[in-house]
């Protein structure tokens, strides 16, 4: 316990710190990539996968264009052990959006997707029917500058 919470102090001060030691530091910030597990009941995986190649997609691509992410993949866990998920989603994005970006960013997918917030919760809502999130995780990429 004592180590994981040193290296959550050490994590903390390089990210306030950064600025200050860019100078000396061999990695600089990158990227965040938010990773999200999905668990998918059995007979539903052409079901799910048409959806990630359709809307998902769609809306990825769309994102990336507009320079709102970097990057997106899809990761499967070929030899999943119980309670593990079936399907990793991957999006990558350089920086957070404020408020007032945030809203912009929403109107504009919305627009482009020609769907409302509200049809998207409720086809959310159908595939949890077979598709399960089984959590996320935000990390933070660290590219070499030495």
């Amino acid at each position: 316990m004592k180590n994981i919470g040193f290296a959550a102090l050490a994590a903390f001060s390089l990210a306030v710190a950064g600025p200050a030691l860019a100078d000396d530091m061999p990695v600089q910030p990158s990227d965040y990539v938010e990773v999200s597990s999905i668990s998918v009941d059995d007979g539903h995986d052409l079901e799910y996968i048409n959806y990630l190649a359709g809307n998902w997609r769609k809306g990825q691509d769309y994102a990336k264009a507009q320079g709102w992410i970097s990057s997106y993949e899809i990761l499967t866990n070929e030899y999943p052990r119980k309670g593990e998920p079936d399907i990793y989603l991957i999006t990558r994005f350089p920086a957070f959006a404020d408020p007032a970006e945030g809203k912009r960013r929403d109107d504009a997918y919305n627009s482009y997707m020609k769907m409302t917030t509200a049809q998207q919760q409720a086809g959310s809502a159908a595939r949890a029917a077979y598709r399960h999130s089984d959590g996320s995780m935000l990390l933070r990429s660290w590219t070499w500058t030495k």
